[in-house]
């Protein structure tokens, strides 16, 4: 991802900055994903695995980015506080 784009780049909700998920991060939510006990903030349980998201500065929500594009819309954000 452009790191122009990256540094303007907010949560919709906080206005907390994002960053790219590291490695860690996305195996943890792709296991849980895999189990099916991942959902995105409207309640949807996720059913694909990302291989590319954004968090938040803080660490507790997730963006997923598709096809290159970060998808930074408040409904499909996933809270990482279910991961702990």
């Amino acid at each position: 991802m452009d790191k122009r784009l990256l540094s303007i780049l907010r949560c919709p909700v906080t206005h907390k900055g994002l960053s790219l998920a590291k490695r860690a991060t996305l195996q943890s939510v792709n296991a849980a994903i895999a189990a099916g006990e991942l959902s995105s903030c409207d309640g949807r349980v996720l059913d694909e695995a990302l291989s590319e998201a954004l968090v938040t500065d803080d660490g507790k929500v997730l963006y997923r980015v598709a096809n290159g594009i970060p998808v930074l819309l408040a409904n499909e954000a996933v809270n990482l506080e279910q991961l702990g």
